[in-house]
């Protein structure tokens, strides 16, 4: 029998109870004897394992029947409920979550061993001590650690490897062993490793990796990879490149001087097959790529509330009425055909803005999917760092588009972990400075028109502005003078530079600092944007402003002669006009005193280079565009009006293009393109 056509179901449920069970876990680390708690996790495990066990998923069905035992012997007082066993069920919770990651990924449980968390639930059982068995294998690794003092790696070579690092020694090419170690900090491991790769193959040649490399991109790997790689570069050289890299702890480099003795290949021949062979190995890689992507879209699912659907249901009817009402309005040839017309049309506008919402609300899902996974991760912070931490929760009934739900959660992931690691002080210098010894992180979420704003807030010690305009200027980012010029805000947003950051000292001083660089680019990816608001010694602040959907908006439509561009409407805050002659230069940019500001002005014809631009001179239209606290002031030749428009990606060819966040198809078939204001500040 086909399992598959289950495996949809099996993820969808499988999910709602391991959230249920992290959010069981964490209160019973706090109510130790609530029978009522240890009642809930049994019945969880015991339904995964059914589910498992029907679906033929051995290692969960093994894990869960563990845990069914245990809770078992401690519901009937056998072995009594600790910290130990608390830490041990969020082990296996980890574990579950992993092999459902894994069946979303590839439809299958993947290679995770867990027999180790097996037999210490078994031990557990028995009434066996945890901690004097942890202690007992302590000993042994420093035991091992004591007899292996040199660096050990795993990478290995087969024949084909090992002739080509022959061919390469004979070439006078330098052959290294590299094992990158990440910092146990590092969130976005799968961004780093990115980094790393091709900072290596801008300076030589990547011929192999230990995981593979698709598992590094998958984020499948602990804190450290191993490359073999070919380049001219020195070792120191190489060395400095990747060790300045972000979030990079230790780079262990070995070079391979020898040769290795082999089996000698013959140079044409066994050239091919070597090609040949490497071809068939990308495509095997790719073909399992597609597969994944394909296993992937199992996944893609949204709950939806059955009045939801009823009321989609309903106005899809009003539809069937009004293509009626058009086929009998065509058949009718009096005076009161263009009335009826008219007023269907009109109708018809009405329902297709309905039925834009009931779509548009069927997509939506809340914010608490995502916020749910945080309390779990601030414990385990807590108690790592040795802080109190309490976190705050509010607006987790927020709803927000599924794709911006499923993008958004890695960015808040680092926010999170510096505002405890970085931002909140330790117990002692809290209470030094008259605070609570526990700090708190504040999540919120909150709709804001067109948009939901998300807040990461700490009581910490805030940003230390003067810290970063000494690194700025040591550093050589900016020159003295350049500092003196820039606002408190800008001296903060130099966070958020790429490169700013990658000495530890920027997070030592500031506060923050580590991977900020990568939150601000994937929030922006998702047309949204990211601010600052600090007090030093009070805490920060960060505000993160996203649409509530990525696929339709409202726009403002404009024209640059004989052009037409769409101006998102969440971006713009007014439509005003101003005479050329107001027009002053500052520092080679158009300025004019607006509303008692200095209000920058953009000419976006001479930026995307419309054809037959020319510059326009007296009374000219001004579309007042905004980023956070920033305005700016866009000249444009004509307004067509508000519009509802769809998105379409401008396709791989030309993504990326700047100033240029996509197109719309217009009433008449043409093409309007999307102008993401963000980028022209």
């Amino acid at each position: 029998m086909d399992m598959n056509q289950y495996l949809e179901i099996f993820i969808d449920e499988s999910k709602e109870h391991l959230q249920e069970m992290n959010q069981i876990l964490l209160e019973l680390e706090n109510k130790p004897d609530n029978l009522k708690l240890l009642d809930a996790i049994f019945r969880i495990a015991h339904t995964i394992k059914g589910m498992a066990g029907t679906m033929g998923y051995s290692k969960i069905t093994n894990l869960t029947h563990k845990m069914e035992s245990l809770m078992h012997e401690v519901r009937t007082g056998n072995v009594k409920i600790n910290e130990k066993i608390v830490d041990i069920l969020f082990e296996c919770f980890d574990a579950l979550e992993e092999y459902v990651e894994n069946l979303i990924a590839n439809g299958e449980e993947g290679a995770l061993d867990t027999e180790a968390l097996v037999n210490k639930l078994a031990f557990l059982i028995s009434g066996g001590d945890i901690e004097s068995e942890k202690s007992a294998s302590k000993s042994n690794v420093e035991k091992e650690d004591k007899n292996n003092g040199e660096h050990k790696f795993s990478i290995e070579f087969d024949e084909i490897t090992k002739n080509v690092i022959n061919k390469a020694i004979e070439s006078d090419v330098n052959i290294f062993k590299i094992d990158v170690i990440l910092d146990e900090n590092c969130m976005l491991k799968a961004a780093r490793s990115f980094i790393v790769f091709n900072k290596l193959e801008n300076l030589g040649e990547v011929i192999s990796s230990k995981p593979d490399v698709e598992l590094i991109e998958d984020e499948k790997f602990d804190l450290n990879f191993e490359i073999l790689y070919f380049t001219k570069l020195d070792q120191l050289t190489l060395h400095n490149e990747l060790i300045n890299i972000s979030e990079i702890r230790e780079v262990v480099i070995e070079e391979i001087e020898e040769k290795i003795k082999v089996k000698e290949l013959d140079n044409a021949s066994d050239i091919v097959k070597t090609t040949d062979k490497k071809i068939e190995k990308n495509s095997n890689k790719s073909e399992k790529k597609d597969n994944k992507k394909q296993v992937k879209k199992v996944s893609k699912t949204v709950r939806v509330d059955i009045e939801r659907l009823d009321n989609l249901m309903n106005l899809v009817s009003e539809l069937i009425i009004i293509k009626t009402r058009l086929e009998d309005g065509g058949n009718q040839h009096n005076e009161s055909r263009t009335s009826e017309m008219h007023e269907t049309i009109e109708y018809l506008e009405r329902i297709t803005t309905s039925l834009h919402d009931a779509v548009m609300k069927v997509r939506m899902v809340p914010v608490e999917r995502t916020f749910n996974r945080f309390p779990r991760m601030v414990r385990d912070l807590s108690k790592d760092l040795g802080k109190g931490i309490n976190l705050v929760m509010s607006g987790e009934d927020t709803e927000v588009d599924r794709t911006v739900i499923d993008e958004i959660g890695d960015p808040l992931i680092h926010l999170i972990r510096n505002s405890i690691d970085h931002g909140i002080e330790d117990k002692a210098t809290r209470i030094a400075k008259g605070k609570d010894e526990n700090g708190t992180v504040a999540l919120r979420a909150y709709p804001d028109g067109n948009t939901v704003v998300i807040e990461v807030e700490d009581d910490g010690n805030g940003i230390d502005s003067e810290a970063i305009k000494n690194i700025a200027i040591e550093r050589e980012f900016l020159t003295e003078s350049e500092v003196s010029q820039l606002s408190e805000k800008e001296v903060i947003n130099l966070l958020f530079n790429a490169g700013f950051s990658t000495a530890k000292e920027v997070t030592d001083l500031s506060g923050r600092g580590v991977g900020l660089d990568v939150v601000k680019s994937k929030i922006e990816s998702l047309n949204g944007t990211v601010e600052v608001d600090t007090v030093l010694g009070k805490g920060s602040k960060f505000i993160i402003r996203l649409p509530l959907t990525l696929a339709i908006i409202q726009a403002l439509m404009i024209t640059l002669k004989e052009e037409i561009y769409a101006i998102p409407l969440n971006n713009i805050k007014e439509i005003s006009t101003i005479n050329s002659e107001g027009i002053s230069m500052i520092q080679d940019q158009e300025v004019v005193l607006y509303r008692g500001k200095t209000l920058p002005l953009i000419r976006l014809g001479s930026i995307l280079n419309t054809t037959n631009y020319e510059k326009n001179i007296g009374d000219m239209l001004v579309v007042v565009i905004k980023k956070g606290d920033e305005e700016a002031g866009i000249i444009v030749d004509e307004l067509i009006g508000q519009q509802e428009i769809v998105i379409k990606s401008l396709g791989r060819y030309l993504k990326g293009i700047n100033i240029i966040a996509g197109a719309t198809i217009l009433g008449n078939g043409g093409v309007a393109l999307i102008v993401d204001s963000n980028q022209l500040f």
